[in-house]
């Protein structure tokens, strides 16, 4: 089994502050789990932890049914994959990958049987016997995996492994590690802060801020129902947008009355009493430029951004900035005036004083 249980695990360098702050988790047998956030969020850090390579200041780390916390990392039955490649030059792509099994003692036979069956699942049985220099960083970032996989370990740790890379290479290295996972059968735990990994890679996605965890759960849940602003800014490209409203009830059905213009939800009458103030937020791709004087607000193009067959609209409404993601159609000017509305029940709704998903009432 290679079930992670992490139970109220904290880690604190001084008396100021947590870096990680009572973290509790189960992650599951074959998983792959994101851990999302900006930079100093605590993510790198909990991943360490697991690891062993890093010291626990209160709680236990459970792989499988065994406390790790006094084990030594070399003997966890993990493999990280570090943003760095952290290769040895002076040795080939093959001694590279072979040196942690040599530390282990496992035979020669059994050594170069592994590492051939790593190449063939990575694609680099042609760069066996070259030197890190002569490879490109895609090629690189192959050979710190493979040494990862030639370890047979339970768990795959991996810390913003894509981070050095250009954009194509990122692209084609996120569709390799999916089916790297699918392939291997294992548990993954993969730290970024770049949405569209965690989106693209994960099971589910533990999204961290300031060493907690602001919300776990998979892709679309976290898409569809951001537990508060700060998620709802996280998850998503463009940014989400935000403009002040109210809850009203006409007749039984809950509107967000913005300035006026009533926008459709699905609450509950009650949550409308118990949250009359709200933020709403809305996506630029569920907005779109209407002729429909009674619907939407009318907006003012400050620039337009081409995007493929793509344009997002840049724009204001009394002051404030608005994204709206359209098909791409040539007619957008600066300074032209268009009427923006939003698909029914697509807007989240945030209460005013506590930022949360009203979702989550009372």
């Amino acid at each position: 089994m290679s079930s992670i249980s992490l139970q109220s695990l904290s880690k604190q360098y001084n008396q100021e502050k947590r870096t990680l702050d009572n973290i509790s988790l189960s992650i599951k047998d074959k998983e792959f789990l994101v851990l999302l956030g900006p930079s100093g969020c605590g993510k790198s850090t909990l991943l360490r932890m697991i690891a062993g390579i890093e010291d626990i200041s209160e709680g236990q780390v459970f792989i499988g049914d065994t406390c790790v916390n006094e084990v030594e990392p070399k003997d966890r039955e993990v493999a990280m994959v570090f943003q760095n490649y952290a290769l040895y030059p002076h040795m080939t792509v093959f001694e590279n990958m072979a040196y942690g099994l040599k530390i282990k003692k496992v035979k020669r036979a059994e050594r170069e049987k592994r590492i051939q069956a790593a190449a063939e699942i990575l694609q680099i049985g042609h760069l066996l016997k070259r030197s890190p220099s002569q490879l490109s960083g895609g090629q690189k970032q192959r050979v710190a995996i493979g040494r990862a996989i030639v370890k047979e370990p339970k768990v795959f740790l991996m810390d913003e492994p894509l981070s050095n890379l250009d954009a194509k290479l990122r692209n084609e290295m996120r569709i390799e590690i999916k089916k790297l996972h699918e392939r291997l059968d294992s548990t993954f735990i993969y730290v970024t802060h770049d949405q569209v990994e965690a989106v693209t890679l994960g099971d589910r996605i533990a999204i961290m801020a300031d060493g907690r965890f602001r919300q776990i759960g998979t892709p679309l849940e976290i898409i569809e129902c951001p537990a508060d602003m700060y998620v709802a800014s996280f998850i998503g490209s463009p940014p989400i947008n935000y403009l002040d409203a109210a809850l009203v009830n006409h007749g039984g059905e809950v509107y967000a009355d913005i300035d006026g213009w009533l926008v459709e939800s699905d609450l509950q009458a009650a949550v409308a009493e118990y949250h009359p103030f709200v933020i709403a937020g809305i996506r630029p791709e569920h907005c779109f430029v209407t002729d429909d004087e009674s619907e939407g607000l009318e907006m003012e193009v400050v620039f337009t951004e081409i995007i493929g067959t793509e344009v997002l609209l840049h724009m204001t409404y009394k002051s404030l900035s608005f994204i709206v993601k359209e098909s791409f159609n040539g007619t957008y000017a600066k300074g032209q005036r268009l009427r923006i509305g939003v698909q029914p029940n697509k807007v989240h709704l945030f209460d005013r004083r506590t930022e949360k998903n009203v979702r989550s009432f009372p």
